[in-house]
């Protein structure tokens, strides 16, 4: 396991890099705690690969350092590291049985056969593949075929990070919350520094201690997934978590009173003097429907039942706007008009989360 700390880190694929547009990777300075579960969360394009690939060793950076705890592994090879990574599509030895797919690593290192033994029996049962162990891998579908890449992967226990690049593309849907669960709680048993690149934030949120957000080459929030929830660092992050996500209003802001089109709500914070683009970030969650003189007048589109919950889709300053309703409210004609609550408003400036002082 290892401490990794990226230092002053960007990468561009162009020779001579002349603007932060001409780069994958755009300065990343972060340090990520010895045997946490990281997730690389953003779009495609957004730059998660390169980041993965230059913490494997199979890509050196433009340009800043990359370490594991204090040892500085920039330009070194990728067997040098010691990580184990598991791609997006099956890496498996057809001519072998599941058992020795598994064995491999492990015989490779000259491990005690005694303690392959113990350790196959361990990983097989955590990827419930026992029935299958003695079958060759050949005749497995996509599916089993991953289950033995995530195994493989993860069967040392000496390896200082285990890096997983959208493991489960390949995955049937109906299992893919099955895997997600199995390596969670293989993190907690094995404490590895894992690092999870995905462009389903289901996936990241369910897997990571942390999630890294990234768009445009940046990383743009790292956090838990209750504070990227309830405290997004920028708009794009409130917009990508979520489902729905963050709706952005624009507004004035003068001190602790905000104006939505001459619409004045006191706020919970009060802001020093904001020039530039002020708007406010609310999550479908903490908005309610509510009749008029008790809100701002929204017009409903329609209304979507989803699950436990209803989604109301409706418009706001020739904007589309989402407002989540529990099951068992029944949503009545007269209710359209939008309730915040105020608690779980938040003000950005240039699309930046701003921190005011809270009002007494």
């Amino acid at each position: 396991m290892a401490k990794i700390t990226l230092s002053n880190l960007a990468h561009s694929y162009m020779k001579n890099p002349k603007s932060e547009k001409d780069y994958a990777l755009r300065r990343v300075d972060h340090e990520w705690v010895d045997g946490e579960a990281y997730a690389l969360l953003g779009p495609s394009g957004c730059g998660k690969s390169t980041l993965l690939n230059i913490i494997s060793g199979i890509l050196t950076p433009s340009e800043g350092r990359i370490l594991f705890d204090e040892e500085d592994v920039t330009f070194a090879d990728t067997a040098d590291r010691n990580i184990a990574q598991v791609f997006q599509f099956p890496v498996v030895y057809d001519t072998m049985t599941v058992r020795q797919n598994l064995e491999f690593p492990l015989k490779n290192r000259g491990a005690d056969p005694k303690y392959i033994q113990q350790r196959v029996a361990s990983i097989a049962r955590s990827i419930k593949v026992e029935d299958i162990l003695d079958n060759k891998a050949q005749g497995l579908t996509a599916d089993a075929k991953q289950k033995i890449s995530l195994g493989r992967g993860m069967v040392r226990e000496d390896v200082n990070a285990i890096l997983f690049d959208e493991p489960l593309t390949v995955i049937d849907p109906h299992m893919k919350w099955e895997l997600r669960t199995q390596l969670k709680a293989l993190h907690k048993e094995l404490k590895h520094t894992m690092i999870f690149v995905t462009h389903d934030q289901t996936e990241a949120l369910t897997f990571a201690d942390k999630v890294v957000v990234m768009n445009a080459g940046s990383v743009v929030q790292i956090g838990t997934p209750q504070e990227l929830f309830d405290k997004p660092a920028h708009t794009f992050v409130g917009y990508f978590i979520g489902s729905p996500g963050m709706n952005v209003f624009e507004a004035e802001v003068i001190e602790n009173e905000a104006n939505m089109q001459g619409h004045k709500m006191q706020l919970s914070s009060t802001y020093k003097k904001l020039s530039g683009k002020v708007e406010l970030g609310v999550r479908p969650e903490f908005i309610t429907l509510c009749e008029e003189g008790q809100g701002i007048k929204i017009d409903i589109v329609r209304v979507e039942d989803v699950a436990h919950h209803k989604i109301v889709r409706a418009i706001y300053n020739e904007k589309n706007i989402n407002i989540i309703v529990p099951e068992d409210v029944k949503i009545t004609p007269s209710m359209n008009h939008m309730c915040f609550d105020m608690d779980r408003v938040n003000v950005y400036l240039n699309d930046w989360l701003v921190e005011g002082e809270k009002t007494s």
